[in-house]
């Protein structure tokens, strides 16, 4: 049997409501099945994921394992993969037709390209989309500081269902710390682009489903989830600094690239364990520098405004007001309307 050229790995975990669409998604592609080949990994859902998955058999193989999180799903996944280079999907999750066709594209015109991402339309469950994209396609490699700051902030776009690599550097990065129950692939693509160069597209190629079941975005929605979620930023900060540093990163550029990871960690340290208010205002401040360097004056205003009780209040209390505030729609439509993200 020939070799495809694509893998598509697919991770699920009691994903029985939503992975029927993300596979069929996959089938619909604009590529031959010659090309192409499905694995998906069940990490030990205990729903009826799986008796799902097997509906599709012999076109889509189907591996069950332990829950172990997304980094051990990764870990059994991508050995498995045959194809030259991996597309990767969450299970709750799926693409538009031209998906695989524009990711063939892109790794077939360049040996030097290993990792490529592109823009998504974020869906909710109330039926809202939002489009998230770059504006041009864009090429770059994780080796200097201005790139490391372009790099934090296109990770929206390589995030797992948008995701694709070389198999062959896929397989250096591995293992993945199995710490990482969730944020696996922000690794894998972190030390990605510090070997090899990126793409990402401005085209909108997969749908990214904001679910209540989410286990990355249900972290906001208990103690348990947040303490485990700041658990992986810590585990994921330490794990890049390491890993970074032994391939030769400049260390600028792994301060600057791990400098978010830490402070998101230290932003639910905060919320969780308190600490004092000068911590909260040196946290979203480093956080707000990050990611708005480009804000309006008018914006720039209203931040240091919310500092005022940052500076005050303990990091328990400040952040609890916050979420408060946040829950309230006329908060948000406000927001929107006079004072919208930068």
């Amino acid at each position: 049997m020939a070799r495809p050229f694509l893998s598509v790995l697919i991770d699920t975990y009691n994903h029985e409501r939503f992975i029927e669409q993300a596979i069929l998604s996959v089938l619909d592609q604009q590529v031959a099945d010659a090309d192409r080949e499905i694995i998906v990994v069940d990490d030990g859902s205990n729903d009826q994921t799986s008796e799902i998955v097997r509906r599709f058999k012999p076109r889509v193989r189907l591996i069950r394992k332990a829950n172990g999180g997304q980094a051990s799903a990764f870990n059994v996944g991508i050995p498995e993969c045959a194809g030259e280079i991996i597309a990767f999907l969450d299970g709750d999750d799926w693409w538009v037709p031209e998906k695989l066709r524009s990711v063939s594209n892109v790794f077939a015109r360049d040996a030097a390209v290993g990792l490529m991402g592109h823009g998504i339309v974020e869906s909710f469950e109330n039926g809202v989309e939002r489009t998230v994209h770059v504006k041009k396609p864009e090429r770059f490699r994780l080796d200097s500081l201005e790139s490391a700051r372009i790099f934090r902030l296109r990770k929206t776009y390589l995030g797992t269902s948008r995701m694709a690599l070389r198999a062959s550097v896929a397989r250096q990065l591995l293992p993945v710390p199995e710490a990482l129950v969730v944020e696996a692939d922000e690794y894998l693509f972190t030390l990605a682009a510090a070997s090899s160069d990126i793409v990402i597209l401005p085209e909108t190629l997969c749908h990214y489903r904001l679910h209540r079941g989410s286990l990355y975005l249900a972290a906001g929605s208990n103690r348990n989830s947040l303490r485990r979620k700041q658990v992986v930023h810590d585990a994921l900060a330490s794990a890049l600094r390491r890993e970074l540093a032994a391939r030769n990163v400049p260390h600028d550029v792994v301060d600057c690239v791990v400098e978010i990871v830490q402070a998101e960690g230290d932003q639910i340290r905060l919320t969780l364990d308190g600490g004092a208010p000068w911590e909260t205002v040196q946290t979203e401040s480093k956080i707000y520098e990050i990611l708005h360097r480009d804000a309006r004056w008018n914006h720039r205003l209203f931040r240091a405004l919310t500092m005022v009780p940052a500076s005050i209040l303990p990091p328990k209390w400040f952040y609890r007001a916050r979420r408060w505030a946040a829950s309230h729609r006329w908060y948000g439509e406000l927001r929107r309307k006079f004072l919208p993200m930068p």
